[in-house]
Parts: C-alpha cells; structure tokens; sequence
C-alpha cells in the first residue's frame, strides 16, 4: 500500500477523490488549503501497489496538478478490525514508476560515489595484502559498484539512454578510482610479490558466469518486490552484487604494481563478466516486472535501446564465455585444479599397495618460464601388507599421477609431492 498527496486547484478535489475510489483506494481525505496562488484542494490517497501507476497516469493528465509520492509502504486500515490481517496483506510488486524513480534516485554526488570507491579500494588492498577474507567482504559493502551496476540493468529495461550513459560512467569511474586505490598503495607500501590471496582471486572457474546472473536477478528482484515483501535486506543483495567487483578492482591495481599481466587480464574478465551478466538478467527481471520504456510518463524512453541493448549484451556475453573456454589455462584455473585434484583421485584405481588419504591440486603463486606449472600434494597410508619399501612407493606413486594428469592434460606440467603414511601398530 502506497500514500500519495495531491495538490490540485479549488474545486477539483472531488475528481480526484472520484479516480481513487475507482480504483479501489481506502482512508481518502480531502480538505482545502491555501496555496502561493490561492486557494488549493489537498487530497491524501491510499492505493494497492499495482493501481499507483494507472493513478499518477490519471492525475498527470489534470491541469496544475501536484503529486507528492511517499515510497515507503504503510499500513492503511479501515473497519471491521477483525479484517485488518488481510488489509495489512502487501505481496504485490511496486509499480514501474517507483521502481524507475527509485533507480534515478540512487544517482547521487559524485563527491561520495568517489569516496566510497577510494575506501572501496583501501579496504581491499589491505584484504589482499594481509590475506584477510573479511576485509573482502567488508570491501564489498562499501564499493559503489551495485548501484550503477543494477541501473544499467533499470536502463536497459526502461529503455532510458540518458540513465544509461550516467550509469556506465559511474561504473567506469568507480572502477578507475579503485585500481588507482589500490595501485597507489601497492608502490607505497608493497608487497613485491603476489600474495595467496591475490592467486586466488586472480583464479577463474569455470562456472562464474552464474554469479552475475543470480546477481542481477536477485538485485532486480529486491528492487521490484515490496519491502515488507522480501526477506532478504538491501545490503545483503548489495554484497551479492559487488561480490565479484570489489576484489577484481583492487587485483588489477595490484597486479599493474608487480607487472603480473596474467592477473591483470583475468580481473578485468571476471568485471566485463560482471557488468555484462547482470545486465541481462537484471533487465529481463525488470522488463517482467512491467517496467518499459511507455510505463513511465517522463518522455525518456525509447522503444530501441531495450531489444538492441538485449542483444549486444547476449552477443557480447556470448563472446566472453567463448574466449574464456578457448583459453581454459588462464581463466578456467579455479575449475582446472579441481578436475586435476579429481585425475589424481582416478590414478589410485590403477595403484596397489597404497591408499589415497587426500589430494590437493593447485597453481602456485609464480610461473616457471617454459612451463605451465600444477602443484599436486598427495598424502597416502600404506597397506599392511605392503612389500615395497616408502621410497619406492613414493616413486611408483609419483610416476602414476604424473603420468595421469599429463595424459588428460598435456600443457600442464605437474610437480607431485607424495608422503607416504603408515597406521599404529
């Protein structure tokens, strides 16, 4: 349920009232009052969430008509009281306008969109130097990536060019001011080599395409939901939006630093990536949702922008994951030592005399020129009745991993650690 004021001239307040009713608004009041060029009807108006839109259409066309919006739900009551559980009942999905207005609104001065990027930045520089996760995510509550992020999606829906433009350049600027962040600390200060949790930010899997996408569908659907309606807050879905956005940003800064060129073009994937996949879910959520570029009465939209922005989304979409499977090395790592972990798994059915206890595959933190290089640290516990000695069980295993991982994947080269174990007597 939505409140709604209306200023209109002496004597029109009846007409209003009259559309209210028609569409079903509740607790209506009308009294006159004294405006800066006479006399005024004030008519304060109740409506359902899907009747504000065809509302605000109606009173738009009335002359001199002044419209206060409150986009906060209220409880709107009426008798008998033992009906007001089903009264207070909100589910309904907020109308276009106001999930539009709510979109331009959020474009606020660029003085703090800025500062929140450098702190952004800082935060994340620490969480990578100092390997701690929870500056990470501390990092990415205060990015400012969700909100131009999701507006391009509002834009592309709404069909808004002018809302797009404002929003690609936020995007763009927050994503400079975070790698000059993050650049400016790593001369100052170091490190003067990549740290594991910039290996490990730098890893792309396989599947990370299906972050964006949840992100852009869960982010439009908390803006188009009502607020009593949802039960997820808007910073969680915040932290969801610029849960890829917010590392990446400071590992390129960090990477420009060390020259790691390697990490550099992953980190600038993964945020193509981002921007790319919550645009396309985000818009079509919105596009569900009624929003359109007719559905607001502003005169911004046009019919053109939402199907060509669709498409060059998809396309482009389409293109990144294409690059990103002809080059499974550099921006499949974090799915490849996984399905490596797993060979070393499959070796052991070929091995006697041994148990596997646990495997771990992983790319180390620098390159061997001339080699791709995989490290794999197996741990094994003897059989009981095991004839060969540790050394040459170390060996028969070593050369059986070996063997395996180069068999599946020839452009690796793997260094194997193997311990062997024995259970207490």
């Amino acid at each position: 349920m939505r409140q709604l004021l209306v200023q209109v001239p002496s004597g029109k307040g009846k007409e209003v009232v009259a559309q209210a009713r028609r569409l079903d608004g509740i607790n209506l009041a009308r009294f006159e009052a004294e405006g800066p060029e006479g006399g005024l009807d004030v008519v304060m108006v109740h409506l359902s969430n899907r009747h504000v839109q065809s509302f605000v259409d109606q009173v738009s066309e009335m002359e001199d008509a002044h419209l206060s919006f409150f986009p906060q739900g209220v409880l709107a009551l009426k008798p008998p009281p033992e009906e007001a559980p089903e009264q207070v009942e909100d589910v309904e999905l907020r109308s276009p306008l106001e999930i539009f207005l709510s979109g331009v609104q959020s474009v606020g001065s660029w003085r703090g969109f800025l500062g929140y990027a450098v702190a952004g930045g800082v935060v994340v520089w620490i969480g990578l130097f100092t390997g701690t996760v929870y500056l990470l995510v501390a990092a990415m509550l205060i990015a400012p990536f969700a909100g131009p992020a999701m507006n391009v999606a509002l834009a592309t829906a709404a069909g808004d060019g002018r809302l797009l433009r404002q929003s690609l350049l936020r995007y763009g600027a927050a994503l400079v001011v975070t790698v000059a962040a993050a650049l400016g600390l790593s001369l100052l200060l170091g490190p003067e080599e990549a740290t594991a949790q910039m290996v490990a930010r730098s890893q792309v899997s396989a599947v990370s395409v299906l972050l964006p996408l949840a992100a852009g569908f869960a982010g439009a659907l908390h803006l188009v939901q009502s607020e009593r309606d949802s039960l997820v807050s808007g910073a969680a879905v915040g932290v969801l939006v610029a849960a890829s956005l917010a590392p990446p940003a400071g590992l390129m800064g960090m990477a420009l630093a060390l020259g790691r060129w390697d990490m550099m073009g992953g980190a600038a994937y993964v945020l193509a990536l981002q921007l790319v996949g919550i645009n396309l879910s985000g818009a079509a959520v919105f596009r569900l949702a009624g929003l359109t570029d007719d559905s607001v009465r502003f005169q911004r939209g046009s019919k053109k922008i939402f199907p060509l922005g669709l498409a060059f989304t998809a396309v482009l979409l389409a293109a990144l994951l294409t690059f990103q499977f002809t080059d499974p090395l550099r921006l499949e790592r974090a799915s490849l030592d996984q399905r490596v972990t797993t060979e070393i798994g499959r070796a052991f059915d070929e091995i006697e005399q041994v148990t596997l206890v646990e495997a771990l595959a992983r790319f180390p933190r620098t390159d061997i020129p001339g080699q791709n290089t995989i490290l794999s640290n197996v741990i094994v516990q003897r059989a009981p009745d095991a004839g060969l000695s540790d050394e040459a069980l170390q060996t028969q295993v070593q050369r059986q991993v070996q063997q395996r991982i180069r068999e599946q994947y020839p452009f690796l080269t793997p260094l194997v650690n193997v311990t062997v174990l024995a259970a207490p007597e």
